[in-house]
């Protein structure tokens, strides 16, 4: 089932549920659904790769915003974002812990045969594609830095 029929079956369940947060949220993922199927570049149907791609920019503007709300002193704003933020999560694939992280990226390392920190660039373009999905982009570039400086 594609990630637009179950967010469509999950706003329906929120509706009859009363679950404001959880139906914001997922009216939020549907119209970024939309709004990529209706560019240009796409032409209905859209890739599980894409609608993981929209997934993940959804997830990151979230955690954007709690970060700014939490800095403003706003729990108000910030408590909305932290619930829209764990809807969208459950939608994504589970997150690689921070020691498997490791693990992948030191076995890309050796695959690319980096040595040191000039080498970022290999690395990166190898990890952010294996990793998509599983790891936020921060966090790769962040570990790639400290096992490259090692």
């Amino acid at each position: 089932m594609s990630l637009k029929v179950t967010i469509e079956n999950g706003i329906k369940d929120a509706m009859r549920a009363k679950d404001a947060d959880r139906l914001r949220a997922l009216r939020a993922i549907k119209s970024l659904i939309l709004l990529e199927e209706t560019s240009g570049s796409n032409a209905g149907e859209l890739s599980a790769d894409t609608e993981m791609k929209i997934l993940m920019k959804a997830a990151k503007q979230r955690k954007d915003s709690l970060e700014v709300y939490v800095t403003q002193n706003r729990p108000d704003l910030a408590e909305k974002e932290q619930a829209e933020l764990s809807i969208i999560e459950e939608f994504l694939p589970k997150q690689l812990s921070d020691s498997e992280l490791t693990e992948k990226i030191q076995a890309i390392i050796s695959q690319v045969g980096a040595i040191s920190p000039a080498d970022m660039g290999k690395v990166m373009g190898v990890a952010s594609k294996q990793l998509a999905g599983l790891a936020d982009g921060k966090a790769i570039s962040t570990k790639v830095g400290e096992l490259l400086k090692k």
